[in-house]
């Protein structure tokens, strides 16, 4: 089975963790342990990862280093990719030797009239009290907003419209090698008027793009894991449930955080009605439980009746 495998960039660096090479190493070798247990289960991936924590710590290290020379996201998001995707090859690598992995960076066209522009709602960087994202927002024109119990900057997250590379990610799966790529949702790029591409200052969310590339790959499941284990409703409240099963429009008309599960709901949707396959989201650890449909929450085509499991239900990244 073809699987798209979406790492959560708070699945790779855990939360209020120090952004360091070493915690980050860590958190992509148990990452790794896992991915190669789906392999080792038969499975043919290709993995995408988040860079939320990752892109907001290199665009802070960029203006402090030069605040005329500061990089622009897109080439702070290539950066990122790099970084980790080298990581998760490295580690894959040392676990399956006998396989093939390839990181690659790819590019994501976005649409430069995407209203996001003017809406920002992607997390990225470390966490703040409320006075101190509000003074930082003050000092240096960020936008912020709540996250959990903390506050963090938020930066314009349009929807990915084509991935440039799919052609050579493509080919690759065809020869057996097992692709990291769309790494933070891709690089977001718009074409110029002669066709041309540039890059833009955005953040595109890796789940609604890793939706775009598991479609485009006909992929047999996109598989979502991130630090919690299912997508809860009423959250936050006495009767928060776990779901579990989920036909693909049994969720319309919920309200999720926008910078957070919302996207990881409506890119589990789109691909399960643009397929027919199913998609999951749950936690990390229990990869191989989600796919067998034992943990997690999935989504499917026919229209189930929602079940659920009674929880105290914490709603995460």
């Amino acid at each position: 089975m073809l699987i798209v495998a979406a790492l959560g960039g708070n699945a790779l660096l855990r939360r209020g963790e120090p952004m360091t090479a070493e915690n980050q190493r860590s958190n992509v070798k148990r990452a790794a342990s896992v991915l190669a247990a789906l392999i080792g289960e038969g499975h043919s991936l290709v993995i995408t990862h988040g860079n939320g924590p990752q892109v907001g710590l290199l665009a802070l290290q960029s203006a402090a280093a030069s605040k005329e020379g500061a990089f622009p996201l897109d080439v702070l998001g290539a950066e990122s990719a790099g970084m980790i995707g080298y990581m998760i090859e490295q580690e894959l690598a040392n676990l399956a030797s006998q396989r093939l992995f390839a990181t690659l960076l790819t590019q994501v066209k976005v649409d430069p009239r995407d209203p996001a522009f003017a809406h920002p709602t992607k997390p990225i960087g470390p966490v703040y009290d409320e006075a101190t994202a509000r003074r930082l927002a003050d000092e240096r024109g960020w936008a912020v907003a709540p996250d959990g119990d903390k506050w963090r900057r938020v930066v314009p997250s349009p929807r990915p419209v084509e991935i440039l590379e799919v052609s050579v990610i493509s080919y690759l799966v065809e020869h057996d090698v097992v692709v990291i790529c769309t790494g933070g949702g891709g690089v977001p790029v718009v074409a110029r008027g002669d066709g041309s591409m540039i890059g833009v200052e955005a953040v595109i969310d890796k789940d609604l793009a890793s939706s775009l590339l598991a479609r485009q790959l006909k992929a047999d499941m996109l598989l979502m894991l991130t630090d919690v284990d299912a997508v809860y409703v009423g959250y936050g409240t006495p009767d928060a449930r776990a779901l579990r099963r989920v036909g693909a429009t049994e969720l319309s008309g919920r309200d999720f955080p926008a910078g957070s599960m919302g996207p990881k709901i409506s890119a589990a949707i789109e691909f399960v009605q643009a397929t027919g396959r199913p998609s999951a989201i749950g936690r990390l650890e229990d990869a191989v439980e989600i796919v067998k449909g034992r943990q997690g929450t999935r989504f499917e085509a026919s229209s189930l009746q929602l079940t659920s499991l009674k929880a105290d239900g914490r709603q995460g990244h």
